[in-house]
C-alpha cells in the first residue's frame, strides 16, 4: 500500500514533465486520418517504452505490487499517451488512432487468444507414462508440433504437466524445463499465426495466413532438429545417472487418454475461422473512417462461441484437474490494452520513414545499409528486443520500419520478413518474460517441485544454447 501511495504522488509530476517533453514538436492539425508521424519528436515513445519496461522489471522488483496492480500501470501508461494526444493532435485523430487500433488490432488479437486459451484448457492428457529420454523426447516434439495449431500458451498448458508427472520421480528437471520454454512455448509456434501472437498481428497487417508455413519451415525445423538432438542426449547422459524407481503394477496405472478432446474439434474451427477471414472479402463497415471487415467480425464471432461452447461442454472437474485458470489471460488482455494504444506513436513515427526529423532513425539506422534491409540486422534486433521486452509489439514495430507493407515483404522483400518473424518468435526464449509462456512454465515447474534458475540463472542457459544455433541461422538462412 505504501509504494501505491508513493507512487499516485509522483503522477502529476510524471504528466508536467512529460507534457514539456512532447511540447516541443508544432501542434499537429487535426485530422480524423491519423497521426503525422514526421512531426513527432522522440519523446513520444516514452509512454511505449514505459509499459514494456514495467512488464520487464516489475514482475522481478515488485512482485505482489505487480500481481495486483498490473492493469492500473498498464492503464496509467495509456493515459500518458492519450492525454498529450488529445492536447497536441486534437480529439478527432485521437478518437480515430485508437478506434483504429483496438478495432482492427488488439480486439482480433486478444479474442484469437481468449479463443486458445480457453479451448485448449479444455483439453486434458491423463494417464501414466515413465520419464525416459525417449517418452520426454516425445512429449517435447508433440508439443513442438502442437504449438503452430493451438498456439505457444494452448500447447505449454497441455503438456508440461503431464510431462513433469512422467518425471516426478527424477532429481534432475531443470533441463526438461528449459528445453520446453524453449520449443513448445516458443520455436514451435513459427508455422501459423495461431502459433505465437507476432505471427498474428502480421496475419491482421497482410500477411498471407500459410505464408510462414512455407518460408519460415527450413529455419524453424534447422532450429527443433538441434535442440531436440541435444536435449535426447543430454536427458540420456542424466537418466543413467538417476535410481531407477519400481513401475506401478498394473491395477495402479491409469491408462493414457484424453479428456474434453472434443476440444480438438472446437480447434480446428478456430483455424477454420481464421482461414475463413483471410480468404473471403465481404466487404466493409466504415466506424469513423476506420474500416472493419465484414469477415473479421464474422471470424471474432465465432471465436467467442467456440470459446462459449468449449466452457460449457468441459467439465468444470477436468480444467481443474488441468489447473485451468483466468488470470493468465486476464493479464495479458490487460497489458495488450495499454501497449497497444502506446504503440499508436512509434509505428506512425516509423511509417514516416525518412521523413521523420530524426525521430527514431537510430532504429533504422540499425536495420538498414545504404538504404537497403539489413536482414541479419533485422533478425538480432528484432530478437533481442523480444527476448527482454515482448515479442508482439516489437515484431510490429519493426515490421512497419520495413515500410509495412504486406504484400511488398511476402515477395520483394521476403527475406526481410522472414528475418523479422524469426527473430521475434525465435529469441521469445531467451528470457522468461520473451513470450507470456515462458513465466506460466516456470510458476508451474516450481508448483511441482523444480527448483528452476533465476532470471539470470536462465539467461546463461539461454545463451550459452540458443544464441550458437542463431548464429547459424544467420549463416545459412538469414
Amino acid at each position: 500500500m505504501q509504494i501505491k501511495k508513493n507512487l499516485s504522488k509522483l503522477y502529476p509530476l510524471f504528466f508536467t514533465f512529460l507534457f514539456l517533453l512532447i511540447s516541443q514538436p508544432a501542434f499537429a492539425v487535426e485530422s480524423a486520418h491519423g497521426i503525422d508521424g514526421g512531426a513527432l519528436s522522440i519523446w513520444w515513445i516514452i509512454p511505449f517504452a514505459g509499459i514494456l519496461l514495467s512488464i520487464a522489471i516489475f514482475p522481478l522488483v515488485a512482485e505482489e505490487f505487480w500481481h495486483h496492480h498490473f492493469g492500473k500501470v498498464s492503464a496509467f501508461w495509456g493515459i500518458t499517451i492519450i492525454v498529450p494526444m488529445l492536447i497536441f493532435v486534437g480529439f478527432s485523430t485521437t478518437l480515430y488512432e485508437v478506434l483504429h487500433v483496438y478495432l482492427l488490432e488488439y480486439f482480433p488479437f486478444i479474442i484469437l487468444l481468449f479463443a486458445l486459451f480457453t479451448i485448449s484448457g479444455g483439453v486434458r492428457v491423463k494417464g501414466y507414462l515413465k520419464g525416459t529420454p525417449e517418452v520426454n523426447t516425445l512429449f517435447l516434439f508433440i508439443g513442438t508440433i502442437l504449438a503452430s495449431w493451438m498456439g505457444t500458451t494452448g500447447a505449454a498448458m497441455l503438456l508440461i504437466r503431464p510431462m513433469l508427472r512422467a518425471n516426478q520421480w527424477r532429481k534432475k528437471k531443470v533441463h526438461m524445463v528449459v528445453f520446453f520454454i524453449f520449443l513448445v512455448a516458443n520455436v514451435g509456434g513459427s508455422l501459423t499465426p495461431l502459433g505465437d501472437p507476432p505471427l498474428f498481428l502480421g496475419f491482421l497487417q497482410g500477411v498471407d495466413f500459410f505464408w510462414t508455413t512455407t518460408n519460415l519451415f527450413w529455419e524453424m525445423s534447422f532450429v527443433v532438429v538441434i535442440l531436440l538432438v541435444m536435449y535426447y542426449f543430454w536427458d540420456r547422459y542424466l537418466y543413467a545417472r538417476e535410481e531407477q524407481p519400481e513401475d506401478p503394477i498394473a491395477e495402479d496405472k491409469e491408462p493414457l487418454g484424453l479428456e474434453g478432446s472434443f476440444n480438438l474439434l472446437l480447434l480446428a474451427g478456430v483455424v477454420g475461422f481464421v482461414l475463413f477471414s483471410g480468404i473471403y472479402d465481404l466487404g466493409e463497415i466504415v466506424i469513423y473512417d476506420v474500416h472493419v471487415r465484414v469477415a473479421g467480425i464474422i471470424r471474432d464471432a465465432g471465436l467467442l462461441l467456440l470459446s462459449y461452447l468449449s466452457w460449457i461442454w468441459t467439465s468444470k472437474e477436468s480444467r481443474a484437474a488441468n489447473g485451468f485458470d483466468w488470470f493468465p489471460i486476464k493479464e495479458v488482455g490487460k497489458l495488450f490494452a495499454g501497449i497497444f494504444v502506446t504503440i499508436i506513436a512509434p509505428i506512425a513515427m516509423l511509417k514516416a520513414g525518412k521523413e521523420g526529423e530524426g525521430a527514431l532513425q537510430f532504429v533504422n539506422d540499425a536495420v538498414f545499409t545504404n538504404g537497403e534491409p539489413n536482414n541479419a540486422m533485422f533478425f538480432w534486433v528484432t530478437g533481442m528486443l523480444s527476448g527482454f521486452l515482448d515479442n508482439a509489439p516489437t515484431y510490429l514495430v519493426f515490421f512497419n520500419a520495413a515500410g509495412g507493407n504486406a504484400e511488398v515483404l511476402m515477395n520483394e522483400l521476403s527475406h526481410t520478413l522472414i528475418a523479422i518473424s524469426s527473430g521475434a518468435v525465435f529469441f521469445g526464449a531467451l528470457t522468461y518474460i520473451g513470450n507470456a509462456p515462458n513465466f506460466m512454465v516456470k510458476s508451474i515447474a516450481e508448483t511441482s517441485g523444480v527448483d528452476m534458475p533465476s532470471f539470470g540463472g536462465y539467461m546463461i542457459w539461454s545463451v550459452c544454447i540458443l544464441i550458437p544455433i542463431y548464429l547459424l541461422v544467420t549463416w545459412i538462412f538469414i
